[in-house]
């Protein structure tokens, strides 16, 4: 087995167009949760999330290719763009693009093209859909884009277990990566689900603040809804070390647990079991551990069963923790969840900063962990993890080491 470090991040966000921008703004608490802008807020009973502001895509695709992509891959293809280009790497040199995989989560996919369909064919009674709804729409277009634009032959597939996608993509990614299966992968998460349909499905859950998002706190009142992507590439030590990369972090392991229960309320068993695995895969005692980056959603039933997770895997030492969800700043961009707050993770590793958890009011007694509420905190970070729980009860965490 090889140790996988990571040489590439690219991040599109509504903190920022860029990974930089982005881990600025989450040092800085910068919220992005506000009115929504995009949809009328007038028909919704909760009209703020976290939007992409600013974003014009004819300054990244000529209108022939544009016609081809949801907002969906038009975030993964710029955020690909950036994490390429940081890792500096050469997929023509050694044949390495016929194998490098490329695995990209999402939750719904091209929703704005399933949204714009359905709307012609129910709301307007057009029984002609557009000809390129599918090839917009389908889940793996994002994974497709990326290969196709940047000439990458080897394993190519989307990941779709809703909010654990891009932890679930990134895992896959890095166990490929590690096992010899692939030389190196881009992978990472792209959510686009800001649309009527989508915001009205979540509204009927009853899961959803009116407020804000205010993971782990009293007055927390439910999720908010993001979107973005965050895209990372992954390649071995020793071929990073070989042409000279800039190392941003090693990805040292990956847990994977299923619930098998509830199909929404999340289990602390099923979550303690995914971060027991990771530490062991990664080859990690619990007392390395020195930040959590949490799922936080903000919801009743997730912040409590992910503190009594956290305590129950790392016993007196979850005292030590620092523990955030960077959620209450860019909000629960579901399938691209994971990969924005890794870049986040990667921040706190590279510069000892851990990322706060904003709109923080009163403690909850059901919450008694640090939550670093309201300002980021210089601190030394040696090793830490990024949970992503998810609907269905499907867990991923990931642990990373500071770059060697």
């Amino acid at each position: 087995m090889q140790r996988v470090v990571i040489t590439g991040m690219g991040a599109v966000t509504p903190l920022g167009h860029t990974a930089s921008a982005t881990w600025s703004a989450m040092r800085e608490g910068r919220c992005a949760i506000g009115p929504m802008t995009c949809l009328p807020r007038e028909t919704l009973r909760f009209g703020i999330a976290a939007e992409v502001q600013g974003f014009d895509p004819l300054a990244h695709f000529d209108e022939k290719r544009l016609i081809l992509l949801d907002r969906v891959s038009q975030f993964a293809l710029v955020a690909a763009r950036e994490a390429i280009a940081q890792a500096g790497i050469d997929f023509a040199a050694g044949g390495l693009g016929d194998n490098t995989a490329v695995i990209i989560g999402t939750g719904v996919g091209g929703e704005q093209t399933h949204d714009d369909a359905m709307k012609r064919i129910y709301g307007e009674n057009n029984p002609r859909a557009h000809p390129l709804t599918i090839v917009r729409l389908m889940a793996n277009a994002p994974a497709c884009q990326i290969s196709i634009e940047h000439k990458l032959t080897g394993p190519a597939f989307a990941v779709s277990s809703a909010c654990a996608s891009a932890n679930h993509a990134l895992a896959q990614a890095f166990h490929m990566v590690r096992d010899g299966v692939a030389d190196a992968a881009i992978a990472g998460g792209t959510e686009a689900c800001i649309t009527y349909g989508v915001v009205r499905a979540w509204e009927a859950m009853r899961v959803m603040a009116d407020d804000t998002c205010r993971p782990f706190c009293k007055q927390r009142h439910g999720m908010v809804l993001g979107e973005g992507a965050g895209i990372f590439v992954l390649e071995t030590l020793e071929r990073a070390r070989r042409r000279g990369a800039t190392i941003l972090a090693e990805l040292v392991g990956a847990g994977m647990s299923a619930d098998a229960g509830d199909i929404v309320f999340p289990s602390e068993a099923g979550a303690a079991k995914a971060i027991t695995r990771a530490l062991a895969d990664g080859g990690l005692a619990a007392d390395e551990i020195d930040y959590i980056n949490a799922h936080g959603t903000g919801t009743p039933g997730n912040d409590p069963t992910e503190t009594r997770a956290i305590r129950r895997v790392f016993g007196a030492h979850a005292d030590r923790l620092a523990v955030s969800s960077t959620k209450s700043m860019h909000a629960h961009a579901l399938g691209a969840a994971g990969a924005i707050e890794l870049v986040g993770v990667i921040g706190a590793l590279r510069d000892s900063v851990v990322p706060p958890t904003m709109n923080f009011i009163d403690p909850d007694p059901e919450c008694d962990l640090d939550y670093v509420p309201n300002a980021a905190r210089e601190m030394s970070v040696r090793a830490a993890l990024s949970n992503s729980f998810a609907f269905g009860g499907l867990n991923a965490v990931l642990a990373l080491r500071r770059a060697p």
